[in-house]
């Protein structure tokens, strides 16, 4: 009898604990929507001269620790780890090689550095490198599978 108490407790907090940890992946807005690039600190390029055609969107995805999309011109994929408003990435996945100006470069490279994210009042995530906004992203709700690779 003890035993079988014992493994329905057991069996009811791993159902509430996934339960839990699926609810907090669905509350924090990081995974809400995918994210469109507007700023990026450091080039001396101006912005529109990096993304003239199409600016860099990435979307989370909580299930399988990966960030996806496109850096402008190609496809961007890499692992992410998250603890807290800690997060940081992996080295970018296999893209295509096409080239696009400098914008690509300027991308990758200010992801590998970053080591933090906020929301902002506005709702926009921003990645930080030591506490310092490295890049702002606007929140992109209706992007098409297209725009994510």
């Amino acid at each position: 009898m003890k035993t079988s108490t014992s493994l329905c407790l057991l069996l009811l907090t791993l159902v509430l604990g996934s339960c839990s940890s699926t609810k907090k992946a669905a509350d924090n807005p990081l995974f809400s929507s995918a994210w469109e690039l507007e700023y990026l600190s450091g080039p001396r390029i101006a912005f529109s001269g990096l993304y003239p055609d199409r600016k860099p969107v990435i979307r989370f995805n909580p299930e399988n620790s990966r960030v996806e999309g496109n850096n402008s011109c190609n496809g961007y994929s890499a692992d992410f780890t998250l603890s807290g408003n800690q997060i940081s990435f992996g080295e970018p996945g296999p893209t295509t090689m096409m080239f696009c100006g400098q914008g690509e470069g300027f991308f990758v490279n200010t992801m590998k550095k970053i080591n933090g994210y906020q929301i902002d009042a506005d709702g926009k995530l921003e990645l930080l490198m030591n506490q310092v906004p490295m890049m702002r992203f606007k929140s992109k709700k209706d992007v098409s599978a297209t725009d994510q690779r």
